[in-house]
């Protein structure tokens, strides 16, 4: 049983609503394999995005702190401090 379209939400407010239907239906015939691509490029991109903005962010930083950094926005200080101690000791 399908929602109509009018009734069903939207992905992204930026795309036709045709365009996300095809989307979806590209999704749906997929397989496992393809969508695990897709989301395993789509999340090194974000990763890369954000060691980006970091190095923009901290132009003096070496690469340990650059990772250091990332580690505790992903991990949460607490965890990512556990393997970077300096962490306490870097300016926000």
């Amino acid at each position: 049983m399908s929602v109509p379209a009018s009734r069903r939400a939207r992905l992204s407010l930026d795309t036709d609503r045709d365009i996300e239907d095809l989307q979806i239906a590209a999704w749906r015939v997929s397989s496992t394999i393809d969508i695990a691509r897709v989301v395993a490029g789509a999340s090194a991109a974000a990763r890369q995005l954000a060691l980006a903005g970091l190095r923009t962010r901290y132009p003096d930083a070496d690469e340990r702190e650059i990772i250091a950094r990332f580690a505790g926005l992903t991990l949460g200080h607490d965890v990512a401090r556990r393997a970077y101690p300096e962490l306490d000791h870097l300016d926000p």
